[in-house]
C-alpha cells in the first residue's frame, strides 16, 4: 500500500508540475491569439484577462496518465481496463469544443450537444453505468440504453455544475480539487480496503484531477493572470464525473461479503456500495445547487436557462459585502464541508478520526468567515508560502498606510487619500491586461498595459 500512495502521489505532482508550467506558455499564446474577451456585466474582474487555461490542464492530463501507465501498481488500471482511454478520448473532444468556445464563442445548444457526444464516446468504449444498487432491494441491472441515457445525464449535469460555478478568481479549481480530494478518499478505500480492482481507474482520475487543479491554482488565485474558460472548466467537470461513473455500478456487493451477519450489521456494510450513488452529488452540492437555482430563476424571468446573469451564489457573497477573498474561501468551507461529511459515512473506525476532523476544521472556518467582524490573517511562520500581497505589511510601510487609514477616516468621504512614498495605492487597479503573477505582485506589470492592443 505504500508504494502504491508513493505512485499517486508522483502522478499528482507530476500533473501539477507540468499544469504549472505550461500555464506561462499558454497565457501568452491567449494574448497573442487574442483570447481576451471583453469585460461582461455579469463579470467581476475589471480587466481583460486572458483565457484557454484549459490547454494547460489538458496537458497535465496526458501527462498524468502517460505517467501512471508505466508505474508498477497504476498500469493495472489500463491493463484490466479501457476506461483510462475512454476518459481521455472524451477529454479530448470536450477540451476542443471548449478551446473553439474560449476563442470565437459557441452557441449554448450547440455545447449541450458537444457535451453529449463527448459522454456517448466514453460510454461507447467501456466507462458507464452498469447496474445501480437500490436501497432495499439490491443490484438491479440496466439496460443498455438505460445505463446510456443516465451516464449522459450524469456527465452533462456535473459539467455544466462545473461551469456555472466558474465565476471568481481560484473558485473553480479549488471546490474541484477538494471534491477530487473526498473522492480519491473514497476510491482508494474502495480498492485497497476491499480489494475492488475496478476502483482502480476512479483512484487514478481523482489524484489527476487533483493535480490539474492544484497545477492551475497559482495562476488562478486572485487577482487571475489567467482563466481556464470553458475549455478548463468543462474538462474538470468531465473528469469528475467520469471517476463517480467509474466506481458507481462497477462494485459487487458479492465481493464484499456484506450479507454475512445479522440485518444490523448488513446495513451498516453496504453503505459503501451506495455511497457512489451520493457522492457524485455531494461533491458537487454547490455547483449543482447553483445550476438548479439559476435555471428556475431564468426561466421564471422567461429567459433562457443558459442566459447569463449576476444571480449565482458567489455573485450574492460580495453583493452582501464579502471580499473577492473571503467569498472563494467561504465556498471552499462549503464544499469541503459536504464532501468529506459524506465521506465520513463509507470508512471505518481506523480513518473515521481524520475525516471528522476535516469536517470540523471545515465547519469552524465557515463559522469564522461568515462572523462579520472576523479578519482571517496569515499566521507568521505560515507567510513565506503565499503571495507577497497576502501578507503582513511591515516597518514604515505598515505605518504608513494606518495613518493614511486615520487621515481618510477623519476627512471628507469623498476625499482620497494620497499614498505614502513608495506605497501603492489602495483600491486602484492597473490599466491594461491583468498582470498579477502566481508568486508575485501586480505593481511589476504595471507598464504592459499596450498588450492589449495586439488584439
Amino acid at each position: 500500500m505504500g508504494q502504491s500512495v508513493r505512485e499517486y502521489l508522483l502522478t499528482l505532482c507530476i500533473t501539477a508540475a507540468v499544469t504549472y508550467l505550461l500555464t506561462g506558455p499558454v497565457r501568452k499564446f491567449a494574448i497573442v491569439v487574442g483570447a481576451m474577451p471583453e469585460i461582461r456585466a455579469r463579470d467581476v474582474h475589471r480587466e481583460p484577462t486572458p483565457r484557454l487555461g484549459g490547454i494547460a490542464m489538458f496537458g497535465g492530463l496526458c501527462a498524468g496518465l502517460l505517467v501512471a501507465a508505466h508505474l508498477t501498481n497504476l498500469k493495472g488500471a489500463f491493463e484490466l481496463s479501457n476506461e483510462p482511454r475512454a476518459l481521455l478520448s472524451g477529454a479530448g473532444l470536450i477540451w476542443l469544443l471548449g478551446v473553439l468556445d474560449d476563442k470565437w464563442g459557441v452557441d449554448a445548444l450547440i455545447k449541450l450537444g458537444g457535451q453529449m457526444i463527448a459522454a456517448g464516446v466514453m460510454v461507447l468504449q467501456g466507462l458507464t453505468i452498469l447496474w445501480l444498487p437500490v436501497p432495499g432491494v439490491g443490484p438491479v441491472s440496466l439496460t443498455p440504453w438505460q445505463g446510456t441515457l443516465l451516464t449522459v445525464a450524469l456527465v452533462v449535469i456535473t459539467i455544466n455544475a462545473v461551469n456555472f460555478v466558474d465565476g471568481l478568481d481560484g473558485l473553480a479549481s479549488g471546490m474541484v480539487c477538494i471534491a477530487a480530494a473526498a473522492f480519491f478518499m473514497y476510491a482508494y478505500r474502495m480498492w485497497y480496503g476491499h480489494g475492488l480492482e475496478s476502483a482502480a481507474p476512479a483512484t487514478l482520475f481523482a489524484a489527476i484531477l487533483m493535480g490539474m487543479c492544484l497545477g492551475f491554482l497559482p495562476h488562478n488565485i486572485h487577482p487571475a493572470r489567467i482563466f481556464m474558460g470553458d475549455s478548463g472548466s468543462m474538462l474538470i467537470g468531465l473528469v469528475l464525473a467520469a471517476g463517480a461513473i467509474s466506481v458507481t455500478g462497477q462494485v459487487d456487493p458479492d465481493s464484499l461479503r456484506l450479507w454475512a451477519g445479522s440485518e444490523t450489521a448488513a446495513v451498516h456494510a453496504t453503505v459503501p456500495v451506495y455511497i457512489p450513488l451520493l457522492l457524485p452529488l455531494t461533491v458537487i452540492a454547490v455547483p449543482f445547487a447553483d445550476l438548479v437555482l439559476a435555471i428556475v430563476r431564468r426561466t421564471w424571468r422567461g429567459q433562457s436557462p443558459f442566459a447569463a446573469d449576476r444571480g449565482h451564489l458567489h455573485h450574492r457573497l460580495l453583493e452582501i459585502g464579502h471580499s473577492h477573498s473571503r467569498a472563494v474561501l467561504i465556498m471552499y468551507f462549503w464544499s469541503a464541508l459536504i464532501a468529506f461529511g459524506a465521506v465520513a459515512y463509507s470508512v471505518n473506525s481506523v480513518s473515521m478520526w481524520f475525516v471528522l476532523s476535516i469536517v470540523a476544521l471545515s465547519a469552524t472556518g465557515l463559522v469564522l468567515l461568515l462572523l462579520p467582524r472576523f479578519t482571517p490573517r496569515v499566521p507568521r511562520w505560515a507567510e513565506s508560502f503565499v503571495p507577497p500581497r497576502y501578507r503582513r505589511r511591515k516597518g514604515p510601510v505598515a505605518a504608513a498606510s494606518r495613518e493614511i487609514a486615520r487621515e481618510a477616516s477623519a476627512g471628507a468621504p469623498d476625499a482620497e487619500p494620497e499614498p505614502a512614498p513608495g506605497c501603492e495605492p489602495v483600491g486602484r487597479i492597473p490599466a491594461g491586461i491583468n498582470g498579477a503573477t502566481a508568486i508575485g505582485d501586480r505593481s511589476r506589470f504595471t507598464q504592459r498595459g499596450k498588450i492589449g492592443s495586439s488584439r
